[in-house]
């Protein structure tokens, strides 16, 4: 598990275990309940965890395995997620590794599709099988008559030969199984099979489809077993905690995992949120004073800091709760105090940002130097207007 960086700005509390933080830092005998951590309180911390606080001096290849992996169902997220966390980030940097085969994309966590460092693709894909396993089943009616094990033999073998698309896979394999659902063969073979995107899907500047083959046969490395459930629980605190067994669970898909966490409890400190749902943390971890400054950021759709918990309101306020989604888009959240506070999106020569609450003046004046730097980062070579106005229709 990788540390994180220590910032010396960022003021930190030292809760211990029977008492808990008031606005002003000073300590008060908690309930039996536990201490309890404000909303506010949860909110810096995992700000922290996900370097959105400060943006930190680390390399990309860091950054992903610090984070467990991004978030990946289209090409720019990464890029944009680690541009709000790095300081001296460049879009090439994370292209390169996906070229030079340091970081792949590969579904894992939720079922989706994450960028993760080879390393991790090896390791967190087998410890996440049981969630692909249960994904097949929802398939079941149309892989009436398929022997699974040697579908998964036949498709090793064709995307070993050469990358796949989907398409090209359900032809191939409904060739052999023609009574069965041509899509639900195809999502059968990316269940069972560890398959990644080969480049140059994912690059930056580079436009490609999705082509499969095995991270065995991509990384040229053979398989590992699985990441343990303790080690991941760990890391998992580190990038998002303070956290609940069931964030935990909703942030890998997995479930039963509580008796991991009970393992780990004598190794772990506890808390309470204001809802009374008990907390895990590392003991070490940064947990930050409520009123630490947290800068605007401007995140990608489906960053990984929105999807990660069961009670997301440490992130979400309850009243902008599913106002980054209409129908079938999602739109870039933007951050303000730490909060999702607004959308954003490029459009044409203009990064045009939605406020969901009129922001104040010196909180605007944030946000356009915010937004200034992130399309600098992104698009050095195009000038952007920074304007408010309407991104959601």
């Amino acid at each position: 598990m990788r540390s994180m960086t220590k910032r010396t700005t960022t003021k930190r509390t030292t809760t211990k275990p029977g008492t808990h933080q008031t606005k002003r830092g000073t300590q008060q005998t908690a309930t039996a309940t536990g201490p309890v951590l404000s909303t506010r309180a949860l909110n810096r911390a995992t700000l922290d965890r996900q370097l959105l606080l400060h943006r930190a001096p680390l390399s990309a290849r860091a950054a992903v395995e610090h984070l467990v992996g991004l978030q990946a169902q289209e090409v720019k997220p990464p890029y944009y997620a680690l541009a709000a966390r790095l300081d001296g980030f460049t879009p090439e940097e994370l292209s390169g590794l996906l070229a030079d085969r340091a970081a792949v994309r590969i579904v894992t966590m939720r079922s989706t599709i994450h960028l993760h460092t080879a390393d991790d693709s090896l390791t967190l894909r087998p410890l996440v099988q049981p969630a692909r396993d249960r994904e097949i089943n929802y398939f079941r009616k149309g892989l009436v008559g398929v022997d699974l094990d040697r579908l998964a033999v036949l498709a090793r073998d064709l995307v070993e030969a050469e990358p796949r698309t989907m398409k090209q896979l359900r032809e191939a394999l409904s060739a052999e199984w023609p009574d069965a659902d041509p899509q639900s063969l195809a999502v059968a073979a990316r269940c069972t099979l560890p398959l990644v995107q080969v480049t140059p899907r994912g690059m930056w500047g580079r436009s490609a489809q999705v082509c499969l083959t095995t991270a065995e046969h991509w990384l040229g490395r053979p398989a590992e077993p699985a990441a343990s459930p303790d080690a991941t629980v760990l890391r998992y605190l580190a990038a998002f905690g303070p956290a609940s067994v069931k964030d935990m669970q909703t942030w890998s898909g997995l479930t039963r995992m509580r008796p991991a966490f009970e393992r780990l409890r004598p190794a772990l400190v506890t808390f309470r949120d204001e809802g009374g749902v008990e907390l895990f943390d590392l003991p070490d971890a940064p947990r930050p004073d409520p009123d630490t400054p947290a800068p605007p950021r401007f995140l990608p759709e489906f960053d990984n800091l929105l999807l990660s918990h069961a009670d997301r309101t440490r992130v979400i306020p309850p009243a902008n709760r599913g106002r980054t989604w209409q129908a079938n888009t999602v739109y870039c959240p933007l951050l303000v105090d730490g909060f999702l506070a607004g959308v954003w999106r490029i459009l044409g020569d203009a990064l045009v940002i939605e406020e969901f609450t009129e922001l104040t003046k010196a909180q605007r004046g944030e946000v356009t130097e915010e937004g200034e730097r992130m399309v600098k980062v992104m698009h050095p070579e195009v000038s952007y207007d920074i304007r408010f106005g309407t991104v959601i229709p």
